[in-house]
């Protein structure tokens, strides 16, 4: 199957391209974030597309995951019926719980949410719905936590702050010094924290996890975001993982994987607790990684994506819609 996608969420394609079909990447000269192509990554069954030529480029399937593609995807398949899907990354922001999906009613188009949370906050009225959990690709047990030092991922910390939970994060720096990695992150020196909250920058996913991997335990103090890749793959590496109980993230974190609560100061106390017992700190690690294997799997995501692509195909066709010459020759 030929699926035209754009490169938006870096962590969520680099499990999406693995499966087994082609998958159509619009790139430009200007490699933005409409022709941001592979980005540099080693993805081998991606192939990058000039826009203008994706019209003819015979794509069966068209994955969303910004509400402005859908109307440029349009313009670039020149009308052509394609069965679409979209995907929602994020939990609403503003009218919870009343929040009108954009996609509300749409007849044509499933929309697929990443976390059951997602899906029950956003009100999709008629459009057909579906939850797909996130998959990873696994980093692999690498959990030393050597360092006392807690580690996190926040791209713009600053800027996003309440959402995000950076405002707590000088309650766990209390503890043992805090370090975050993500886009934005030189700004924290701006909290006053010294050598306490330390900002990391952007770095690369393989040296970021063999960083974060070094630190006693990952932090996710986020209050009101879509459950993070970054979390997933730190339960991966078996790191303890200290978690607000917000969206979706008591599904994914058993308590016995570090601690999981509303109550910031019992999390504080936690983390206290895994600075102090580095034996602890591996059995909650080890919690986190099974916990994060049995859900979270690169196999059982690329599984539930095929089921739903070859769905959303079957739906079009039995809607009479024509398919598209690849698709009726493909195999795949």
């Amino acid at each position: 199957m030929r699926i035209l996608v754009w490169h938006v969420h870096g962590g969520w394609m680099d499990a999406f391209v693995r499966g087994s079909h082609e998958y159509l990447v619009p790139t430009t000269a200007a490699r933005d974030g409409w022709g941001l192509g592979t980005g540099g990554r080693d993805w081998p069954n991606v192939v990058e597309i000039a826009p203008e030529d994706v019209a003819d480029a015979g794509v069966d399937l068209v994955v969303l995951q910004r509400t402005e593609e859908a109307e440029v995807a349009a313009t670039l398949l020149r009308g052509r019926s394609v069965p679409t899907v979209f995907v929602e990354h994020n939990a609403p922001r503003v009218d919870v719980p009343n929040s009108l999906h954009p996609f509300r009613d749409h007849a044509d188009m499933t929309i697929a949410h990443v976390t059951h949370w997602n899906a029950l906050m956003w009100d999709c009225g008629s459009a057909r719905t579906t939850v797909v959990e996130h998959g990873v690709v696994d980093p692999g047990p690498l959990y030393s936590g050597r360092l006392e030092r807690f580690g996190a991922v926040i791209n713009e910390p600053v800027r996003r702050n309440r959402v995000v939970g950076t405002d707590l994060l000088p309650r766990f720096a209390a503890v043992a010094p805090v370090d975050v990695f993500g886009m934005g992150t030189e700004r924290l020196a701006d909290l006053g924290l010294g050598d306490r909250l330390v900002g990391l920058g952007d770095v690369k996913p393989d040296p970021m996890h063999a960083a974060l991997a070094e630190r006693r335990a990952y932090l996710h103090p986020n209050r009101w975001t879509s459950l993070g890749l970054s979390l997933i793959e730190a339960m991966h590496m078996a790191m303890p993982v200290l978690v607000l109980a917000t969206t979706d993230a008591a599904r994914t974190v058993p308590a016995e994987a570090g601690a999981i609560a509303t109550d910031v100061a019992e999390l504080t106390r936690a983390s206290r607790l895994l600075v102090d017992d580095p034996d602890e700190a591996r059995r909650r690690g080890a919690v986190a990684r099974e916990a994060a294997l049995a859900r979270h799997s690169l196999a059982r995501f690329l599984g539930d994506w095929d089921g739903l692509l070859d769905d959303v195909v079957t739906r079009h066709r039995r809607a009479g819609r024509s398919p598209s010459p690849a698709l009726e020759g493909s195999t795949r």
